[in-house]
C-alpha cells in the first residue's frame, strides 16, 4: 500500500491528499469511495505497515528454538534498518507514536495497541523461558520486555538518525551479553 509507505516516511501531518494521489495514482473521488477521511487512510496505512513488520517478526521468531534467541530475533529484523528496513521508512510503531503523541488521538491509540501487543509477545517469550528453565525464575517479565523493546526502538531511532546501523549492532551485542550474564540460568 503506497499510502502506508508515504505516511511511514513523511508522517500524517506531512502527507497531504495530493501526496496520497501522487503516490497511489488514485484520484480524489476514488480515494473517497473507499475512505471517508485522511484519518481513515492513516489508520489503515498504519495497520498495513504494522502487519508487514509483524509478519517479519513472526518469521524471525519461528526460526529460533530458545527464548533468548526469540528475543534477539526482534533485533535481527531491524539489524540493517538503514539500508533494508522491514518496512519503508523504519518502524511504523515508533514513527506513529512519536508523531501522534500529542496531536492525533486515534493514531496514538493504534500505536499504543501495537506497543502492548509487542510487549505481551515478549513477556510470553520470557515467561516460557522461565517455565522451561532457560531463564532465571526471579526474572521480571514485564521489566525485561520493556527493557528489550526500549533497546530495540532506541537502536532503530539512533541508527536511522545517524544513517549507520552501528547503534543496532551495539544494542544487539549488549542485549545478548545482558541475557547471558543476567537472565540465563547457569
Amino acid at each position: 500500500m503506497k499510502s502506508a509507505e508515504l505516511f511511514n516516511r513523511q508522517g500524517y501531518a506531512g502527507s497531504s491528499l495530493n501526496d496520497i494521489i501522487a503516490a497511489t495514482g488514485i484520484q480524489k473521488g476514488g480515494i473517497y469511495r473507499h475512505f471517508s477521511s485522511k484519518d481513515e487512510i492513516a489508520l489503515e496505512a498504519y495497520n498495513y505497515a504494522a502487519g508487514i513488520v509483524g509478519r517479519k517478526f513472526s518469521e524471525a521468531l519461528a526460526e529460533e528454538e530458545t527464548a533468548a534467541g526469540r528475543l534477539l530475533a526482534f533485533f535481527r529484523v531491524y539489524e540493517d534498518v538503514v539500508n533494508h528496513p522491514p518496512f519503508t521508512g523504519g518502524c511504523p510503531l515508533q514513527n506513529t507514536a512519536v508523531e501522534s503523541d500529542d496531536t492525533h488521538p486515534l493514531l496514538r491509540e493504534r500505536a499504543e495497541q501495537g506497543l502492548h501487543s509487542t510487549l505481551d509477545l515478549m513477556k510470553d517469550i520470557i515467561r516460557e523461558g522461565i517455565r522451561s528453565g532457560e531463564f532465571k525464575p526471579e526474572l521480571d517479565a514485564d521489566a525485561l520486555a520493556s527493557f528489550t523493546f526500549s533497546l530495540l526502538e532506541g537502536g532503530i531511532m539512533l541508527s536511522k538518525l545517524e544513517g549507520s546501523n552501528r547503534h543496532m549492532k551495539m544494542n544487539m551485542a549488549s542485549f545478548a551479553s545482558y541475557l547471558e550474564g543476567r537472565c540465563l540460568k547457569a
